[in-house]
Formats: structure tokens, C-alpha cells, sequence
């Protein structure tokens, strides 16, 4: 069953997309990117698929999006949105938060002041293009919670080889920032999007559920 609600933030209304599990052992809320929406595939994906196997998943759509804008505030602002859609949900379920990009880096900041019990990162953007130096390393270790992150092995901004290897992280092969995979890739984009897929469940059960 699929629900929507409007929930109010500091820069207006923020749209929560619902789908709930039977009997959840997690909830996962999951937020866009700067410049993208809660339609990219593998938010959809997850939002679908996910709660057959008893997780429950939110996407959030923030406000600039709610009101038909394609820039993305300052990360601050986008924080106190988060953080007031996330203070507007209730869930018995252990809170996972995350996000694809701008929204992987903002469930990362917020993760522990919202009480999550993990972070799921997908393209999570290191570095902007061509500028490693420029690192946001800081921020994913920022969350000081488990940590998943699920990125595609030609994302220019930033590479799976290019994260610390201690982090728990599944490339996704052939697939750049956006998931997506060339026309004559080794792999098709079915295949591409079932390793997100498989990836964020494997992980969620062995961490909530025990197995």
C-alpha cells in the first residue's frame, strides 16, 4: 500500500512517499539528490521492491522539488529539512536514513542527531568531478553509524577504489553517478539496478534481522 502526505519545514512543504511492510524490520527513509527527484530509478527501485521482503521505505521530496524548483539549497538548509521530515514520521522500526548524492551527504550529517541506527549512501559524491582533492570523506564518516555505500564504478565523482577500504561499500559495475550504464556495457541496466538492489537488502537483514 502506497500513502502521501505533505509535512511542513522551515523552507515549506516537504512530500513523503510511503510504502509499508507487513511486519518491518527496518525503516528506510531515503532522499534526491541536488539536481534529481525521488523518480530516479534506484530510489524507485528500493521504494518497490524493498518492502516485500520487510522493510519499510519513505522517500522524501523536498520542498524546492514540492514547489517545482531544480536548485538545491545550501547542504544547511537542506539538513533542517531533512531532519523536520524526519521529525514528522513515527516507526516502531529501527530508523535507517539515506539518500542517492546531495541527499547520501545530508542523511550522513544528520544520521546520529535524528537517532538512525544506520546510513545507506548511494552515489555518494566524494569529490566534485576531476577535483579529489576537494574531499567529503569527512562527511561520510561524519554519520558515526553503520554505513552502506552502493557506487558505480565510473562515478566521476568518485570512484569505488577511491573510498578507504575499510568502508562498506559495493560498486556497481559499469554504472556513473546517476546508475546508469552504457548502451554496450558487459552488463544491462536491469542487471546494474539488481546490485543496488540486492546489495541494500543483503545488508538491511544482516543487520536488523540477524541473517
Amino acid at each position: 500500500m502506497v500513502s502521501e502526505r505533505l509535512v511542513s519545514t522551515p523552507r515549506g512543504e516537504a512530500r513523503l512517499v510511503v510504502r509499508r511492510a507487513q511486519r518491518p524490520i527496518a525503516t528506510l527513509v531515503l532522499t534526491h539528490g541536488a539536481g534529481g527527484g525521488i523518480d530516479a530509478p534506484d530510489l524507485q527501485l528500493l521504494a518497490l521492491r524493498l518492502p516485500r521482503h520487510d522493510v519499510s521505505v519513505t522517500l522524501v521530496e523536498m520542498p524546492w522539488r514540492v514547489q517545482g524548483k531544480r536548485l538545491a539549497p545550501a547542504p544547511a538548509a537542506i539538513d533542517e529539512c531533512y531532519v523536520a521530515a524526519l521529525d514528522a514520521m513515527r516507526s516502531r522500526a529501527p530508523l535507517v536514513v539515506g539518500g542517492r548524492s546531495a541527499g547520501a551527504r545530508s542523511a550522513c550529517r544528520v544520521a546520529r542527531d535524528v537517532g538512525a541506527r544506520a546510513a545507506l549512501a548511494l552515489a555518494f559524491p566524494l569529490h566534485p568531478p576531476g577535483r579529489p582533492e576537494k574531499s567529503r570523506l569527512v562527511e561520510l564518516q561524519r554519520a558515526r553509524v553503520r554505513t552502506l555505500v552502493v557506487q558505480g564504478e565510473r562515478d566521476p565523482f568518485g570512484a569505488p577504489e577511491e573510498f578507504p577500504a575499510d568502508l562498506d561499500l559495493v560498486p556497481v559495475p559499469e554504472a556513473d553517478h546517476s546508475m546508469k550504464v552504457r548502451a554496450r556495457a558487459p552488463v544491462t541496466q536491469e542487471e546494474a539496478l539488481g546490485v543496488v538492489l540486492e546489495a541494500t537488502l543483503e545488508w538491511l537483514v544482516r543487520e536488523f534481522a540477524g541473517g
